[in-house]
């Protein structure tokens, strides 16, 4: 290898800035012991998932295996750092790592069935040992929404004490944004600990380096400068991956000049090989791109040295590209599981009086209504509304606010609204939400389309888009309908940013007293006095998902219950 040359050189007995994360190299910040901690926390909270974020080269992968080694002895893991999978390969690795044999009879490769049935099994018996179930995946950030949906459902085989299988998720910065989508909030609400690992400080840096140069057999003093150590800072911005790749590349061009010490000088010239930027500024942002081989190493001689040096190269453009297209959601399967709603009609508002909010407008009657026979399943999908951004612009006025297109949800919440969505929706559930949305509907061979849901029968639903509306039958509905819909809800008054559990501050003073009246006025069972075991009695009556956690379906349904002033589904016109 390239360090090999300048170990001797400065006294070391190994090269100190390998890019392996090796846990003996391991800098423990206080950014690195807090991770550290939280993922051992997430073994003994319960189960559930444990989330680790981090830039690039943060040291999210070296904490991950240095938690590994602090693992009891009872806890067995799967550790899959190539998620991207369909639901199916990612079954098939699961059971592989948790060395459990699945059977398959018939032809045809084994479904999702085959691997499940075995893995609960497994995670059962094992339970029943006393031994724990860890799954750890790393890059998560590659998963599809779909496919973390499906593990949120692989939680949810549990004890009255403890979930089965503990999940980590370990990404890049982007997997907070995943996990923050609508249609994922279900899979949020199981997150029992989250920590995003930052960057090292200028001071940091300087530890880091030293903690790296003793770990690899330095015993005299540093051989970077103060200076050369406060750029090293700023031209990698504090990263540990692009701190090492800097330190070994100045390391070997102060041994090809013979200079014992490496100035600020030789780390701009080393910079300018590693990272293809301007070095010039002092908080240059150095890209993972390697350049040509160095002019100043032509003193080293060819050959050998070349091509050891095209080889670090291509391994350092390996590590630092592994983020490629995501792969295309799975198709439906036999996991995917949504509680049916029960239909029922709204009833009357509780004793609590209804926020005093605008009534938004009502449905444009001039709208053009269409009765569509089963003959004909679908309008022409050139009439519908061909992009969400003018879908969620069209479903605004409703709720009396404009949602200015590419920012709709963050415009909403402006408004004390906020964006919903979930593609396991089912036609029962729209009826019990009751209130008007954006389906997504995908006409064989034609692509998608979106409409917005206005009204609905016992056997019709209307369509809108534009000055258009169309009224269907609800069995051609399931022909085009896989259970995409998105709406609005009104946010609880002193609710400020995105909810998600509603069960402190604000948000909770107010469900509090709402459901209370609500089992005042007998329309839910009387429960215990704290909010817990009445948020699960209003779920519970409500067939909502009894997690206890108040998300945005519970309080829509709070919504609807208590007379919040909110839209609603019209009855569709005889």
């Amino acid at each position: 290898m390239l360090a090999g040359m300048y170990v001797e050189f400065f006294g070391l007995k190994q090269s100190p800035f390998s890019i392996a994360p090796d846990p003996r190299y391991l800098f423990m910040s206080e950014r690195h012991r807090e991770a550290l901690a939280h993922l051992l926390y997430g073994i003994g909270g319960g189960g559930g998932f444990v989330v680790l974020s981090g830039e690039i080269g943060a040291g999210k992968t070296t904490v991950c295996r240095c938690f590994l080694e602090q693992l009891p002895e009872n806890c067995r893991v799967a550790y899959i750092f190539n998620p991207k999978l369909t639901v199916s390969d990612l079954l098939k690795t699961i059971c592989s790592e948790f060395h459990i044999e699945v059977k398959h009879e018939g032809i045809g490769p084994a479904t999702i069935k085959d691997h499940l049935d075995p893995l609960n099994a497994y995670l059962l018996a094992s339970h029943a040992r006393g031994e724990r179930n860890v799954l750890i995946i790393d890059e998560a950030q590659n998963l599809t929404p779909y496919v973390l949906e499906q593990l949120r459902l692989l939680t949810n085989l549990e004890t009255s004490e403890r979930k089965l299988l503990q999940i980590i998720l370990i990404g890049q910065p982007e997997l907070r944004g995943i996990l923050a989508k609508p249609e994922l909030e279900q899979l949020a609400q199981r997150v029992i600990a989250r920590f995003h690992l930052g960057t090292l400080d200028k001071a940091e840096t300087q530890q880091y380096i030293q903690h790296r140069m003793q770990v690899a057999g330095l015993r005299g003093p540093l051989p970077f400068s103060k200076q050369a150590i406060a750029r090293i800072h700023d031209l990698t911005r504090g990263v540990p991956r692009r701190i090492n790749l800097l330190c070994d590349r100045a390391l070997l061009g102060a041994y090809a000049s013979g200079t014992a010490q490496v100035a600020a000088a030789v780390v701009d010239k080393a910079a300018r090989e590693v990272f293809e930027s301007d070095t010039t500024g002092a908080h240059a942002a150095p890209t993972a791109k390697p350049r040509a081989l160095p002019a100043w190493l032509g003193t080293l001689g060819a050959g050998a040295l070349g091509g050891a040096l095209v080889a670090g190269s291509l391994m350092w453009w390996w590590s630092s590209t592994q983020t490629g297209p995501r792969p295309a959601e799975a198709a439906a399967s036999s996991m995917a599981s949504q509680p049916v709603l029960p239909a029922q009609p709204t009833p009357p508002p509780a004793a609590a009086a209804p926020d005093p909010v605008p009534t938004p407008p009502a449905l444009t009657d001039a709208a053009t209504e269409t009765v569509l026979p089963m003959a004909q399943a679908l309008p022409d999908p050139k009439l519908m509304i061909a992009t969400e951004a003018a879908a969620w612009r069209e479903l605004g006025p409703l709720w009396g606010h404009d949602l200015i297109e590419g920012e709709a949800c963050a415009n909403a919440l402006q408004n004390r609204l906020q964006c919903y969505r979930t593609d396991r929706m089912t036609v029962n559930g729209l009826r019990q939400l009751n209130r008007p949305g954006i389906l997504t509907l995908r006409p064989e061979r034609l692509g998608t389309a979106r409409v917005l849901v206005t009204a609905m029968t016992d056997d019709s639903i209307t369509l809108q888009a534009g000055s258009q509306r169309w009224r269907l039958p609800l069995s051609a509905l399931n022909d085009v309908w896989r259970g995409d819909f998105a709406t609005l809800w009104r946010t609880p008054p002193g609710q400020d940013g995105r909810l998600v559990d509603g069960r402190d501050g604000a948000a909770a003073a107010w469900l509090e007293q709402r459901i209370a009246g609500l089992q005042a006025s007998g329309q839910v069972p009387p429960s215990a006095s704290d909010l817990d075991a009445r948020v699960k009695a209003f779920q519970k009556s409500q067939g909502v998902d009894m997690a206890g956690v108040a998300g945005p379906m519970t309080f829509m349904q709070v919504n609807l219950a208590s007379g919040v002033d909110e839209p609603r589904l019209r009855a569709a016109k005889p």
